[in-house]
């Protein structure tokens, strides 16, 4: 008999059919009483698969007592109550390393797009500006100070690419990373004041909500650039609006917003911000590594009674 399974949200196409495959799977956001069909059938499940995008909180985890496995499709498990989940004695996984070169990626693209104007020349052009004149001077990216607000898989690939642009680099994450030949700065307020350019790569959740807030913008500067690829609750987003609207901080390339899709008006409004569509995994190769990796854990756990990614 195939092994029961409770999914809460769509994933992909490629990942829900190799689920329903090998599983017995409930779609959870099928059933148009959630509560009632977790009342009647949460004894059954053995498992959980989840979408990042989807909240696993303790009304599901606790309506599954036999259940000791989330699977979750992303880096980020944010929206996990895993203090429940561990309670629980449940195994938790993600999808890491395998988005951390193509988040990457677009962190640099974001540094490059605001600091040389490339977003906003394109619009300058499409709309006939070039005919009558020419976009001011914008800011290089090469040899400038890179901080990294994070210093995991995604932080580290940063800084490999930013070594390609002469960058120095330096890092504040919870402790020192052992062998790192970067420098690691103990105060965030302190490496914003020393950077050029921030980005954002470390997890989201209650830990680190509004961690870059006001007086990390202050530091950064008027002529300071925040990059963020991680999520947007790391960042306060009003004083971000604010420090933008007053010059204190040069500008922003965002993929990641507090209240997902919602972005404020006040951001979209001025040309210092480069603004998408949380799309740094969104990528062919990635998507496709995250589609296996998510199976394999759940496979790799029935098989040997562990995931291979536990976070």
């Amino acid at each position: 008999m195939k092994h029961r399974i409770l999914q809460i949200g769509p994933i992909t196409a490629p990942a829900d059919e190799r689920l329903a495959r090998d599983y017995d799977i409930a779609p959870l956001w099928k059933q148009p009483d959630r509560a009632a069909f977790l009342a009647e059938h949460g004894p059954a499940f053995e498992g959980i698969a989840v979408h990042v995008r989807d909240a696993c909180g303790a009304d599901i985890l606790n309506a599954l007592p036999h259940a000791r496995v989330i699977v979750n499709f992303g880096v980020g498990y944010d929206k996990i109550d895993v203090e429940t989940a561990r309670r629980l004695g449940m195994q938790i996984s993600n999808t890491p390393r395998v988005l951390d070169g193509c988040v990457a990626d677009l962190a640099m693209g974001l540094a490059i797009d605001v600091a040389r104007g490339l977003s906003t020349t394109d619009r300058f052009v499409r709309a006939g500006g070039w005919k009558t004149g020419q976009r001011p001077l914008m800011t290089r990216v090469h040899g400038k100070n890179m901080g990294l607000l994070g210093f995991g898989g995604i932080g580290q690939a940063v800084a490999r690419r930013a070594a390609g642009f002469d960058m120095a680099v330096r890092y504040h994450a919870r402790r020192p990373v052992e062998g790192s030949a970067h420098e690691h700065e103990p105060s965030l307020a302190e490496l914003a004041r020393w950077a050029d350019f921030l980005v954002v790569a470390c997890p989201g959740g209650p830990a680190t909500r509004h961690l870059v807030n006001a007086e990390v913008m202050e530091a950064l500067g008027p002529r300071g650039i925040l990059v963020n690829i991680a999520r947007g609750s790391v960042v306060d987003e009003a004083a971000l609006v604010r420090a933008l609207q007053e010059g204190r901080l040069g500008g922003a390339g965002l993929d990641v917003f507090e209240h997902e899709p919602d972005v404020p008006p006040a951001l979209l409004e001025m040309d210092q911000v480069v603004a998408l569509s949380h799309i740094a995994g969104f990528t062919r190769e990635s998507r496709a590594d995250m589609e296996q990796l998510v199976c394999d854990n759940l496979d790799a756990y029935f098989r040997t009674g562990q995931v291979l990614t536990p976070v």
